[in-house]
């Protein structure tokens, strides 16, 4: 009996001992399976708080711009301009042409024309430079105005006189009379701006008073064919017409541009000149009513891949002079077509519009240090800057032969071929025909035009034009000196 419950209590025992076993098995395996669950969720909540922290920290990126809008606002005006237009009929329509133009024609010829005067307005914006009054703006905004009201972020009217303007740069500066002084805004400098910073503009856009927008610089330096010194910022901050003459501001709350151009088939793009090119200018316009300039007396032009080649440089940096002036500066400093101008007084010279700025900005009288790649040789030159006059805008034969491999068919010059070339000149050799698809082609020589020089070597005559090719050193390319219209150029033809 005894034995046989022992045995009993012994297999319970064993049930109960598995049974232990068996749930502490299950928990165990559940700690294991809970604890990776509890560690990962740790990590994903710290690797979040992780990013939280970065984003929280990235710097640049502001939560708002009221502050700084409110703060801005006050510097900023509205400019109404009115112009007076004398109207009339003209036979010349802008439907003369066309299946019915003789009808449109004869209905303006036999209109009366009685030329009336027509009062049009526009309007831009501008930003207050000085609490006496002064406000800077674009002169195109103001070009022609006959009246010009300003008014204030607070809806104060006053009348404006323009005081000075700069065609070349589009800078003009207003002059009002506050009844108190006005906030000014201060300049910045947009040589600091990175691309990626971010920007706000704020203006009139179609009529719309203090409105801000924001975006960021998209690209400095760019070149949009508005003058010869071309070197705007580029940027998405919306700008719109009315814009114009508005300020861009930086995060610090300066100006760093004077909002200028859109461009009219795209969104997104607009385009502002850089303070630091206004800040020299401003003084000039309110003590003198202009800007003078320093003039060097040069063509130049842009070295391409295929110029650098043909003349050997080891780059493409520079301002390649493609004429000199005569009697100029440069001419009586010894500056040679072909030049190519690497450095303006100690300042490296990188591209054209480079050159151009800085010779403008140099002081009348004033000798400057030019250096130039010649024939491989690197010469110091010393050039008198002179003023540059206010018609001065710039930026710095025989039968014909066969068109050949580089398909050019080349003329004598002679009085009696004035009618076939756009450029005045005695000198040179004429381009009677372009074969397409040649490499004259493909370089973009026109029919008309002038070459003044193949390889360095002045020509006049298609037999020396001939001579100077077929010495050519290098059989594959050509370098041409060519005239059209009133400018000079360098451009190269490769095979």
């Amino acid at each position: 009996m005894f034995n046989r419950a022992k045995q009993y209590w012994d297999k319970k025992r064993f049930r109960l001992t598995a049974m232990g076993a068996v749930a502490l098995s299950f928990l165990f395996a559940g700690l294991l399976v809970a604890s990776p669950l509890h560690l990962t969720s740790r990590l994903e909540a710290g690797a979040a708080s992780s990013t939280a922290q970065v984003s929280a920290a990235t710097p640049g990126m502001p939560g708002s711009f009221a502050d700084l809008a409110q703060k801005l606002g006050p510097t900023v005006v509205n400019i109404k301009v009115t112009k007076v237009e004398k109207v009339g009929f003209s036979q010349e329509s802008p439907f003369s042409e066309g299946p019915y133009g003789d009808l449109f024609k004869r209905f303006f010829r036999e209109m009366p024309r009685h030329p009336e005067n027509f009062r049009m307005q526009g309007a831009g914006s501008g930003v207050i430079i000085g609490r006496d009054g002064y406000v800077l703006t674009n002169n195109h905004v103001v070009e022609g105005a006959k009246e010009v009201t300003v008014t204030l972020a607070d809806k104060q009217e006053y009348k404006a006189r323009v005081v000075g303007r700069d065609s070349r740069t589009d800078l003009a500066v207003l002059k009002i009379d506050p009844r108190e002084p006005l906030t000014a805004a201060a300049m910045g400098d947009s040589d600091q701006l990175r691309v990626g910073d971010w920007v706000l503009a704020i203006g009139n856009p179609f009529g719309l008073s203090n409105t801000v927008t924001s975006g960021i610089v998209s690209a400095k330096g760019r070149v949009i064919g508005a003058g010869p010194y071309d070197d705007f910022i580029q940027t998405d901050a919306p700008i719109n017409p009315g814009n114009s003459g508005g300020p861009l501001f930086d995060m610090k709350g300066e100006v760093v541009g004077i909002n200028t151009a859109i461009l009219s088939n795209g969104q997104g793009i607009g385009f502002a000149i850089p303070v630091n090119e206004v800040k020299p200018l401003v003084p000039q316009m309110i003590s003198k009513g202009g800007v003078t300039r320093g003039y060097l007396g040069v063509s130049i032009q842009p070295i391409t891949s295929e110029l650098s080649k043909a003349m050997k440089l080891e780059n493409s940096k520079g301002a390649l002079v493609a004429d000199v002036v005569p009697g100029s500066p440069a001419d009586k400093a010894g500056i040679h077509p072909g030049d190519v101008i690497v450095a303006f007084n100690n300042k490296a010279v990188e591209e054209p519009r480079d050159l151009s700025s800085m010779v403008a900005r140099t002081p009348v009288g004033q000798e400057a240090h030019v250096t130039v790649l010649r024939d491989g040789t690197r010469k110091q030159l010393a050039v008198k800057v002179e003023k540059l006059d206010s018609g001065e805008a710039k930026a710095e034969g025989s039968g014909q032969p066969s068109q050949g491999k580089w398909g050019l068919g080349l003329q004598d010059l002679n009085p009696g071929m004035s009618g076939q070339s756009t450029s005045k000149t005695d000198r040179g050799v004429l381009v009677a025909s372009v074969q397409p698809g040649s490499p004259a082609d493909l370089a973009s020589i026109h029919q008309g035009d002038i070459l003044l020089g193949i390889n360095r070597q002045p020509v006049s005559a298609v037999k020396e034009a001939m001579e100077a090719i077929s010495k050519a050193k290098d059989k594959d390319s050509l370098l041409l000196l060519v005239k059209r219209g009133e400018g000079t150029f360098f451009t190269a033809l490769t095979l």
